[in-house]
Parts: structure tokens; C-alpha cells; sequence
């Protein structure tokens, strides 16, 4: 059990029928009446953020989030199948639980994986991550001179700004997660 006092931001909490991650907090003493402690926190199921007021001594359990490094196998319609590497067990999620994580991932790539419960809820691709590009518009000898950008597809669907000098073919480095163009690869 933890009290409310006690919060600290990146804390995973069992409270209303649901798993939140403590986002933001701020202890509150005021001129007159009880001091409290003013939230911001994130259902972990569903991505909702919601503000929340609690007296310092609620207590809520606290919850145990585990994770486990998997690879991504392959894609049957909305269903996307990963492996442990461990005991090769298979683990089937659905769009859903996914989709944050797909347009960075492909097939045969290590991700982590986030249980509650023994229940997979999300899917985290490494921080950085190579991907080819498949398609963009060619760029100009000369326009290299001011920090002008073009949109280009990667292999795996998803569509980014990068500098004119990248062509189709090139490898490129992208941060997971701002989907930003980092370096070539």
C-alpha cells in the first residue's frame, strides 16, 4: 500500500477499477483547511489522463507493471504476433495494444513488452530504431544550404520529415518517440 503523500511521478497505482501511472503531482497545504495532494495521472489501459485531487493519507495499492524483451514475428490483419525469446512462447495482441508502437517495428526486431497482471497491455519499440527508405522525392545538388525538409515512407508504412539530401534506399536513424528523423544510419 501507498499513501497519497508519498507519490512520486513514474508510480503505478491500483485505484477505480484501473492501473494509473502517477504523471504529475503536487502536495497542497492552503491558508485554511486540509493540505492535499493535487494529480495528474494516466490510465495505462486505455491512455486517459485525468486530474485528481486526494487527501495524503489515501492509501491505494500499489501496482507491479513487468516487462519482458519479445520479437515481433509477423502481422495477420489486426493481429500481431511476438515470441519470447526465452521459452518461444507466442503472445497474439490486437491493434490496439500495438499501435504506438507498429510504424517504428519490423518483423524480426527486439521490442519490449508491458504486463499487468500477466495481461499485455502495451508494446514499446527501442528508443531509436534503423529503417530504410522506401520512397521520397529526390532531392537537388545545392540544397544542402538551409534546413528544409521533405516527407519520405520508411519500409515499415510510416511517413516522416527528413532533409532534402535523403534519397530513396538510405538507412536512416529515427527516435521512437517524438517519430523524428535523427541522422543517417
Amino acid at each position: 500500500m501507498i499513501t497519497a503523500g508519498d507519490f512520486k511521478k513514474g508510480i503505478t497505482i491500483e485505484w477505480d477499477n484501473g492501473v494509473w501511472n502517477i504523471v504529475d503531482f503536487q502536495h497542497v497545504k492552503p491558508g485554511k483547511g486540509a493540505a492535499f495532494v493535487r494529480t495528474k495521472i494516466k490510465n495505462i489501459m486505455t491512455g486517459a489522463v485525468v486530474e485528481r485531487t486526494f487527501n495524503p493519507s489515501d492509501k491505494m495499492p500499489r501496482a507491479i507493471i513487468e516487462t519482458k524483451e519479445m520479437e515481433y514475428l509477423y502481422t495477420d490483419g489486426d493481429l500481431y504476433y511476438f515470441m519470447d525469446s526465452e521459452t518461444y512462447e507466442q503472445l497474439l495482441l490486437n491493434c490496439d495494444q500495438v499501435e504506438n508502437a507498429i510504424p517504428f517495428v519490423k518483423e524480426n526486431m527486439q521490442v519490449t513488452v508491458r504486463f499487468f497482471k500477466e495481461n499485455a497491455f502495451s508494446v514499446e519499440p527501442p528508443n531509436f530504431v534503423t529503417l530504410e527508405v522506401t520512397d521520397t522525392e529526390p532531392g537537388f545538388k545545392g540544397d544542402t544550404a538551409s534546413n528544409t525538409y521533405k516527407p519520405a515512407t520508411l519500409e515499415t508504412g510510416f511517413t516522416l520529415q527528413v532533409p532534402l539530401f535523403i534519397g530513396i534506399g538510405e538507412k536512416i536513424r529515427v527516435d521512437t518517440r517524438s517519430g523524428e528523423y535523427m541522422e543517417r544510419a
